[in-house]
């Protein structure tokens, strides 16, 4: 058997073994990862039940709280954002009416006030 073979049986053999050791003996395990984590695709379903709890239950600031989970945005930066990847991953049309109800009830509210130095 040549060097070149006991490289690629070594390389191959690695390859498997670490797999192994990544997938089966000790796979990553995410606990308690913070919304602000999620990737666009998971925040816009977040921002979707949200919408669609408030739909239900009428409560703006309980959705503002929810919202505010993801970050430090406004909560309709949220949304919209929500709404924009729905257009663009062709949400049906009452997803987006829902985001929509909650968009425009949250530009109803007015923006509080800055605190500043002075």
């Amino acid at each position: 058997m040549g060097t070149t073979s006991r490289l690629l049986i070594g390389i191959f053999i690695g390859l498997l073994l670490g797999l192994l050791f990544g997938w089966v003996i000790r796979p990553v395990e995410y606990i308690d990862t913070a919304p602000e984590a999620l990737r666009d695709d998971f925040r816009s379903d977040y921002v979707l039940m949200v919408a669609e709890a408030y739909l239900v239950d009428r409560d703006l600031e309980l959705a503002r709280y929810r919202l505010a989970s993801l970050g430090s945005h406004p909560p309709l930066n949220y949304t919209i954002d929500a709404i924009d990847f729905g257009v663009e991953n062709d949400f049906n049309q009452i997803d987006l009416q829902t985001l929509n109800q909650l968009a425009v009830d949250l530009r109803s509210i007015p923006p509080a006030p800055e605190i500043g130095l002075q």
